[in-house]
């Protein structure tokens, strides 16, 4: 697919894809013990079904859907079709708890769901309360009790080609989907996503796919589709004629980069730290030869990022890029074109671990209230340290308090039900009367040469007893570059110095950590530096502490350990 499209909405992109390349694959998932492919042409059918499906048992233009299920082609499929028929859908995540499912469903008002199993379908019951659901739906095994089959709804005999036309009538500016936040600061927000946000999004995206020769090539999808990048990136990757595979899940994809070998995956940052701690793990193992020559790679990688190799080394680094570097990106497959982060800020000496290594780290930026995706490093042009230029069609300015503002059609129209959020979050700049007003995206950044580079959250920073201010993002970052430690948040706002809440990675002890602390503190300045910590237990999504896409909830964090760093603040 190429060149500028008329496409408004996204179902009429998706069904506009079977009627040019009715026969060109577009999602490979696995089943019953075998990867399966489908095409447009039956994707397209299996849309229009359960469109005719939902709209019979009462779904109606306007109604928010939940969708609760690992990811799968019945979620793409119904997606689209509550798009299609004028609903709006609410993907969310199956790691919920009966509260967190409570929330969405009160705050969205959605009285229709649709979930993987029974057992999700009793959670979301619960959350819901007597008489809280019109219609629930039960992908796999039979319904229980008051529920429907996925069978019966997307078995529906329909007309495709009057859901087709029907879809080339929605507007651009119709709501489509209710993404929730990670609700890392208080409760999830639904952001208010109109189709032209995720097609701003496609377009961004059009010239660097078309460069890279992408068409044709799997992309291994294994972030949740209930997060807004991955959601985004599964509609607009088939428009350009990528696959989309259904990963089995995390326990099997460093496996799957060998077998399906993508050509694109999209990842958070904690997918990084796993890797590079396994990848050292191994290391560790290797026989003292093997050690050596990987620590060399590592080192000449570095100083060729940063263009401080030597003649002597350039050499040394082209032996290297014979020996070690292809033995790494083996584990990825032969066809990888990028590894693209996003979600969170990805530290540079993490993606520098990779790229020093020959793997293909790519860094975005972007936030759920715009579209994702803001702006991204390209592959021809990757600097480690920025999270690239703005893709095209995105104003983007820094304003003069250091905040990251940005506006155009990416841009959601607002937090759902919460106008005073909608208000702040969106708003002119100080003194620009009239015009189209700026997503105040709450993080720090800086503009270097047409990059940008975040700094930090603008509510995030700790200012101490002494008065200044300190990044926790970067005190945390360095700590958990360290080998010893998997965990850290710091706290500090109104103390004379920083406390620091640790968690040891696997094999490493107290001293261990201690020790660590020690090296990070020699590379800070003082004001940043860690002076007390304590050893925590893991933060995880079971006990609260981690977002589904393994962000840390800081302020959950610092809450359940008040009694920890009261302690520490004791020590003096």
């Amino acid at each position: 697919m190429t060149g500028p499209t008329a496409w408004n909405s996204l179902p009429a992109m998706m069904l506009d894809l079977a009627r040019r390349e009715p026969g060109a694959p577009m999602l490979r998932y696995w089943r019953q013990g075998a990867w399966h492919r489908m095409d447009r042409a039956a994707f397209a059918k299996a849309v229009a079904a359960t469109a005719a499906g939902l709209r019979a048992k009462g779904v109606s233009p306007g109604d928010r859907v939940v969708i609760v299920a690992p990811n799968r082609p019945e979620i793409l499929i119904a997606d689209t079709a509550i798009m299609a028929i004028g609903a709006v859908t609410v993907p969310t995540y199956t790691t919920n708890t009966v509260a967190d499912h409570a929330h969405i469903l009160g705050d969205s008002g959605a009285r229709a769901v649709i979930a993987a199993d029974a057992a999700t379908a009793a959670k979301l019951r619960e959350a819901a309360g007597e008489g809280g659901l019109d219609l629930v739906v039960v992908m796999d095994g039979e319904a229980p009790e008051g529920a429907v089959a996925w069978a019966e709804v997307a078995s529906t005999e329909a007309g495709l080609a009057m859901l087709m036309a029907e879809a080339d009538e929605i507007p651009s500016g119709r709501l489509a989907c209710l993404i929730y936040t990670s609700g890392t600061g208080g409760k999830p927000k639904g952001v208010m996503l109109p189709h032209r946000s995720m097609l701003a999004n496609r377009e961004g995206i059009r010239d660097i796919i078309e460069r890279l020769h992408l068409k044709g090539q799997p992309y291994l999808s294994f972030l949740p589709l209930s997060h807004a990048y991955e959601h985004t990136v599964c509609f607009l990757l088939p428009s350009h004629g990528m696959e989309v595979v259904f990963s089995r899940g995390a326990d099997k994809v460093a496996g799957e980069f060998r077998e399906i070998e993508p050509a694109i995956i999209t990842a958070v940052p904690r997918i990084f730290e796993v890797l590079r701690a396994r990848i050292e793990g191994e290391i560790a193992k290797a026989k003292p030869l093997q050690r050596r020559l990987f620590e060399k790679t590592l080192e000449l990688g570095l100083k060729r990022l940063d263009g401080r190799l030597g003649l002597l080394e350039k050499l040394q680094d082209m032996v290297l890029e014979r020996l070690v570097r292809p033995k790494i990106r083996d584990r990825f497959g032969s066809r990888l074109a990028a590894i693209v982060s996003g979600g969170a800020r990805l530290d540079p000496a993490l993606s520098g671990y990779f790229l020093a290594l020959g793997v293909p780290v790519l860094q975005g930026y972007g936030q759920t209230e715009a579209g994702p995706v803001i702006s991204v490093n390209l592959p021809w042009d990757n600097h480690r340290r920025t999270v690239g230029p703005p893709l095209p069609g995105v104003e983007l300015v820094i304003a003069p308090d250091g905040e990251v503002l940005v506006r155009g059609p990416l841009v959601m129209d607002g937090y759902w039900n919460q106008p005073d959020a909608t208000a702040t979050a969106l708003r002119p700049l100080d003194g620009e009367a009239g015009g189209e007003p700026w997503l105040h995206t709450g993080d720090m950044g800086v503009l270097e040469e047409g990059r940008l580079r975040i700094t930090d959250r603008k509510k995030d920073f700790i200012k101490t007893l002494g008065g200044e201010m300190v990044s926790p993002a970067k005190v945390e970052s360095l700590l958990m570059a360290e080998p010893a430690i998997a965990q850290a948040v710091v706290a500090g706002e109104g103390e004379p110095a920083l406390s620091g809440l640790i968690v040891p990675a696997d094999g490493y002890d107290a001293e261990a950590v201690t020790a660590a602390l020690r090296k990070v503190n020699a590379r800070l300045s003082p004001p940043e530096r860690v002076r007390r910590h304590a050893i925590v237990p893991a933060f995880t999504q079971d006990n609260g502490m981690l977002t589904p896409t393994m962000k840390v909830k800081r302020r959950v964090v610092l809450e359940a350990h008040a009694g920890v760093l009261e302690g520490l603040k004791r020590q003096g």
